[in-house]
């Protein structure tokens, strides 16, 4: 049936499902990014508190954490498609709710950190949901490519997103913002409407069932390579993110207006976008663990140039080399995973992942405002940079296995 040469980007393109697909990811990804960028600005803008901001990621984790094992034992029971188009559909009403807020003057603290928490909900489904229909999409020689074109498309995505929602702010005011993340959701959804994909025999047998549960941590249990790349993942980039504070670097350290703010904001996501586009031109590294390892020490060296910086371009320009480096690692672990998987699996897996990534991420982001509210901004993010470090060292002296794991060559 599959017919394309391997590494031929031309070829993963003419996979119509696969252009659906990633179609929809860019736009759905530009509305998440936008939405993400506008909850923490409105937070501040509501509360001008550091710990408040930290909040907005534990708000968000709670619920995609409690939810996490199940979403995995659903995403492999039911159509993986539909879930998505669900998890994707209520958010656009949450921001409904919002603007019909915002236009009869109740915004308030506790309407935003309710969004974000059902925007956690759908979090847990959604991630797991579209990350396991990737696979179905190309042939498997493909697929590695196809990944790192997707990761292309996704930083692509969260670099324009807080971008338009920095101008927006800035021109019309955030309802305008949320507006324009419904419309692009929507648009999402109906570009997705039409892909139909096969699923295979073995998926939707494990059933609702806590023994399905277990048959996913027992995989994991024996796989340390990939238990150690989510690890390292989940406590470097904790230690080492910088996102929640943006607000306060941009406006108290920086002294940037709402469009400063998007572009420091987007500033991640460009160094992302253009690390994913080399990685689509050269090849995968052999020593996936290695360049894994280095590209996390990298990380946290970024953070800390970042935090330590008080000129706006040069905060842009090294909190790019943060995504840059994150891009990287990101890129390797899928690599390490994704093929790895069996597709009975693969929701499971995907989903425990997906906490690791959240974890990081979100309870980054309290431990953030925490520090900085009882320190300062900049002492919070240099010393998560130095932290990140020593988390690389302590897993490549722990875990060997990740630090010698090398690429296998794929059959076609």
């Amino acid at each position: 049936m599959w017919r394309f040469v391997e590494g031929d980007l031309a070829a993963v393109l003419r996979v119509r499902v696969f252009r659906l697909y990633s179609i929809s990811r860019v736009t759905a990804g530009i509305g998440q990014s936008m939405l993400q960028a506008i909850i923490a600005w409105q937070v501040y803008a509501l509360s001008g508190s550091a710990l408040d901001l930290g909040l907005v990621g534990l708000v968000r984790f709670v619920p995609a954490l409690s939810l996490s094992l199940v979403s995995g034992v659903v995403v492999d029971t039911y159509d993986r498609r539909r879930i998505l188009l669900i998890a994707q559909a209520v958010p656009v009403v949450t921001s409904l709710v919002m603007l019909a807020a915002i236009a009869t003057g109740q915004a308030t603290l506790l309407l935003v950190y309710g969004l974000v928490f059902i925007a956690g909900v759908t979090s847990a489904f959604e991630g797991p949901s579209r990350q396991s229909l990737l696979p179905s999409l190309v042939p498997r020689n493909l697929f590695a490519r196809a990944m790192t074109l997707n990761s292309t498309l996704q930083s692509l995505s969260a670099l324009s997103g807080p971008a338009v929602a920095g101008a927006l702010i800035a021109w019309q005011g955030i309802g305008l913002s949320y507006a324009a993340h419904c419309c692009l959701v929507l648009v999402s959804l109906l570009v997705l409407l039409p892909v139909r994909i096969a699923t295979t025999s073995k998926v939707g047998r494990s059933g609702m069932r806590l023994e399905a549960v277990r048959e996913g941590l027992a995989y994991l249990r024996h796989r340390p390579v990939v238990v150690g790349a989510m690890t390292l993942d989940m406590f470097a980039v904790l230690f080492g993110g910088a996102k929640a504070l943006l607000p306060i670097y941009a406006v108290d350290i920086l002294h940037a207006d709402a469009a400063g703010y998007g572009l420091l904001t987007a500033s991640l996501d460009a160094g992302a976008l253009l690390a994913a586009a080399l990685m689509v031109a050269l090849p995968t590294p052999t020593h996936l663990g290695r360049a894994l390892l280095a590209s996390v020490a990298a990380f946290g060296l970024a953070t800390i140039a970042f935090g330590l910086s008080r000129w706006l371009p040069l905060s842009i320009l090294t909190y790019a080399a943060v995504g840059a480096a994150d891009q990287v690692s990101v890129v390797m672990r899928l690599n390490t995973i994704q093929l790895t998987i069996p597709d009975e699996l693969r929701g499971r897996v995907t989903a425990v992942n997906f906490v690791f990534i959240n974890a990081s991420n979100q309870i980054g982001g309290l431990e953030s405002g925490v520090v900085a509210s009882l320190t300062s901004a900049m002492f919070a993010v240099v010393s998560g940079g130095v932290a990140c470090l020593g988390v690389v060292g302590l897993v490549a002296w722990r875990i060997p296995e990740l630090r010698n794991h090398q690429s296998q060559p794929r059959l076609p």
